[in-house]
Formats: C-alpha cells, sequence, structure tokens
C-alpha cells in the first residue's frame, strides 16, 4: 500500500462564459491556481481606476500563471506538490513583473498568498468563489460569496444553468460602469 500524499485545497480560475476576456484588459485562462491579488493595488488609487482596471480591483481574482483576472474561481483539490509549484511560480511573478528585491522576499509574499487564497476554500470542491473588493476607511475590503449550484441541478451536466443563477445574486450600491448581457453571451453561437 502505498502512502497517501496530503492534499489542500486551492482556487482555480473558471470561465462559464466569454465576459472575463470582454470585462478584463487581460482575462485568466481557465484552470490556473488564483490568488485574490489585492498587492497589484495597493499602491493605486481605486478611484482613480477606470474601466477595465476598475472591473479588475472591483472583482478579480489573479491567476498566477497569466497574471490575468478571472471573475470567478472555484475550490479544487491540489497536492503539497501542486502547491509548492503554485508558491514557486508566484515568487518567481512577483521578482520579474513586480521586481521583489530577492528570491526570499518573494517566496515569502508568495506563501502568505498562498495560504490566503488556501483559507478561501473552506467549502466543498467544486464550490464557485466570487470576489468584491473595495476601499473603506483607506483600507483594501475583499468580500466572497460562495456560489452553489441550483438545487436539483445535476454537477456537471450542464455547468451554465446549474450556475446561471449566481450571477441574480450579486447586489452593490454604484451603478455597473460597464454592462454585459450575460445571458445573450451565453447563446452566442461561436
Amino acid at each position: 500500500m502505498s502512502p497517501t500524499l496530503p492534499r489542500t485545497k486551492l482556487p482555480r480560475t473558471l470561465r462559464l462564459d466569454p465576459s472575463d476576456t470582454l470585462v478584463f484588459a487581460h482575462a485568466a485562462p481557465p484552470g490556473e491556481w488564483a490568488v485574490t491579488g489585492s498587492f497589484l493595488f495597493l499602491d493605486e488609487d481605486p478611484a482613480a481606476l477606470t474601466g477595465k482596471a476598475r472591473a479588475a480591483f472591483r472583482a478579480g481574482f489573479l491567476g498566477i500563471d497569466s497574471f490575468g483576472f478571472s471573475t470567478l474561481v472555484v475550490v479544487s483539490e491540489a497536492s503539497e506538490a501542486e502547491r509548492e509549484a503554485a508558491t514557486a511560480a508566484l515568487a518567481a511573478q512577483l521578482e520579474t513583473r513586480l521586481g521583489a528585491p530577492d528570491r526570499e522576499s518573494a517566496l515569502a509574499a508568495a506563501r502568505e498568498e498562498i495560504a490566503v487564497a488556501e483559507s478561501l476554500c473552506g467549502p466543498p470542491v467544486g464550490t464557485v468563489l466570487a470576489l468584491h473588493r473595495t476601499v473603506e476607511d483607506g483600507e483594501i475590503r475583499e468580500r466572497f460569496r460562495a456560489l452553489r449550484p441550483r438545487e436539483g441541478a445535476t454537477p456537471g451536466a450542464d455547468r451554465r444553468h446549474a450556475y446561471a443563477r449566481a450571477f441574480d445574486f450579486y447586489e452593490t450600491d454604484e451603478e455597473p460602469e460597464e454592462r454585459v448581457d450575460l445571458a445573450g453571451l451565453l447563446n452566442a453561437k461561436p
């Protein structure tokens, strides 16, 4: 009998329709490991962001490999080796894209981001998570929603219908800057 390798859960980018390619300047492809990515906005004035940059601030998870954004992530099983690979990949991105001073600093920051991402994955595997980021009292605040398939939906049968109602629950006090017809995109012919 071979020993069981430790498993954990991490978020993976999810694309139910093509809207991310329209909403974000650079959309993450589906299936890559993700973190919240709020660190990208620490030196920004969120009130000054417009268009796609504002959309990324408000609702974008950061794909580790692409450094693109995804509106949704799905709680997924990950081996310890996958977790370590995601940490190393994020550290490399922090060095090359953001100028981390050295590898150790980049690894420490990446470990912290991966730990935060892991902490979001308490719900069962397959649960879809959405993020809403705001600035309150001068600090970035993140709120997360767990979106589950509608009751009675058969897992894997048709994800568009299983999760379609998830979009009915999004609430905001602000008028949306951009309007995207998600239902129309779902029905669009390729």
